[in-house]
């Protein structure tokens, strides 16, 4: 009975080992908890709490532990619970005793906030910079295509034409604001948790705000009851992200459509796409569908995480264990995802004739007539609508898009247009249409060019 006891004894043990353990995904934060180990190792002997031949070990017993991850030499056991206490039992083993006072006047409250917070800044840096990469990609195709007509659509229904540089630019404005929010989110988040210790600070005569400058925060948290359990910093990342791949969800839905055979509007690369395992006359757009996909995975890590911290007592909890799964999942998600839209619009192939084929289809100039009455006969807005509706029946009576129209043609659609000016057929014209969207952000081959040059700017600046 003894031994039956010790056996579940000893099952329930490895049972909470394993429960209670994070190393096994949380390492991922090895190389800033030795950075925010050097730092704080390096205040204490500053300020006189530790000796410099004591952290002179610790820094040098750290490298050797960063080598040794590295080196895939490190052994990451459960039992040492996280990725502080598997360096810290390390660095034990290398120098002893002095690496037992490595934890003077700090706790792994703020140790685990400090390292997570550098994690989140570095993964923010990583983010931007690839945010900038597809920025560039698409501005650059935008360049080429500035006189490219394409069907500007509202409820996916042609609406009027516009030039394909300027649909790009549209999603190159979305990814300048998602870059905007990872440089805000960057500044208003660095700060060092490092020497609030649990909750309350320490008794220790520490410099907080040495530490957070040798680890690149501008100060440090002001206060320790709220440093301890705030994971704001990894709530915005995800909120970021999650709005970064939304936008990438959405150029992608697009990519689908333009792809298929009901538009024809692109090709992509034999690199981005696949055939189907028993149709291989297909092309399937396998990547930009799974960066759809993967668009509601990062939406649930938000949630989750959301979820995690909606009910938390001050100050630190469990709880927040959970806090870094879906952020590293995140990160890794929108990191490839960035890549490889880019690297899929780099590639794409643009059939040019395709877009400006389909702008004869569904009258998009008719905004253009209506206008024209209004400005030059005087005419009402709204009575101008109905002419103008008139003209469409007539054009589709013939099979033709209204831009087609003889000044015959049109003349004889309403009664209204009886002694129109030839000069209408100018205005009706799909190119000229595009053209005469002049007013700021239009889509004028003048304006879209506009748009371009101050993106240059920007990304010279950034």
């Amino acid at each position: 009975m003894a031994q039956k006891n010790q056996i579940l004894k000893n099952t329930n043990a490895e049972l909470l080992d394993k429960f209670n353990a994070s190393v096994m995904f949380d390492k991922e934060l090895y190389a800033q908890d030795i950075k925010g180990s050097i730092a704080h190792s390096k205040m204490l002997a500053l300020q006189g709490i530790i000796t410099i031949e004591d952290q002179e070990k610790i820094e040098n017993g750290l490298l050797q532990v960063k080598d040794e991850i590295e080196s895939g030499k490190f052994q990451w056991k459960i039992e040492d619970e996280d990725v502080h206490m598997a360096i810290e039992n390390r660095l034990t083993q290398i120098i002893g005793d002095a690496g037992g006072r490595l934890h003077t006047a700090r706790s792994r409250n703020d140790q685990v906030a400090t390292d997570f917070a550098l994690y989140v800044q570095d993964k923010t840096l990583v983010i931007q910079d690839k945010l900038k990469t597809l920025i560039k990609t698409l501005v650059n195709i935008a360049s080429k295509h500035t006189t490219t007509l394409i069907p500007g659509m509202t409820h996916l229904q042609h609406a009027q034409p516009i030039n394909f540089g300027f649909h790009l630019l549209a999603y190159a404005n979305m990814f300048k604001r998602d870059f905007e929010r990872f440089e805000s989110s960057y500044a208003r988040n660095n700060k060092s948790p490092l020497g609030s210790a649990a909750l309350a600070g320490t008794p220790h005569n520490i410099d907080r705000f040495k530490t957070a400058e040798l680890l690149g925060f501008d100060e440090p948290t002001l206060s320790a009851l709220d440093t301890s359990s705030n994971r704001d910093f990894a709530l915005e990342i995800l909120f970021n992200i999650s709005t970064a791949m939304m936008h990438i969800s959405r150029i992608s839905e697009e990519l689908i459509l333009w792809s298929s055979y009901e538009f024809g509007f692109v090709k992509m690369s034999d690199e981005y796409a696949t055939t189907s395992s028993i149709m291989p006359q297909k092309k399937n757009p396998d990547v930009p569908e799974l960066l759809r996909g993967k668009t509601g995975r990062v939406y649930g890590n938000l949630i989750s995480l959301l979820t995690v911290m909606k009910g938390l007592p001050l100050a630190y909890n469990k709880d927040t264990q959970e806090d870094k799964e879906g952020v590293f999942d995140s990160v890794a998600t929108v990191e490839i995802s960035l890549d490889i839209l880019t690297a899929v619009m780099d590639t794409l192939i643009i059939n040019t004739d395709a877009m400006q084929n389909a702008c004869k289809i569904g009258h998009l100039s008719a905004t253009d007539l209506a206008d024209y009455l209004v400005q030059k006969a005087n005419i009402p807005f709204r009575t101008a609508y109905y002419i103008t509706k008139d003209v469409v029946k007539t054009a589709d009576k013939l099979n033709k898009d209204m831009s087609e129209l003889t000044i015959d043609e049109l003349r004889d659609a309403n009664e209204n247009l009886k002694d129109i000016d030839e000069e209408i057929i100018e205005y009706l014209n799909l190119r000229n249409s595009m053209n005469a969207r002049t007013s700021f952000g239009g889509t004028s081959t003048q304006r879209t060019q506009e748009q371009i040059d101050i993106f240059q700017k920007w990304l010279e600046t950034i």
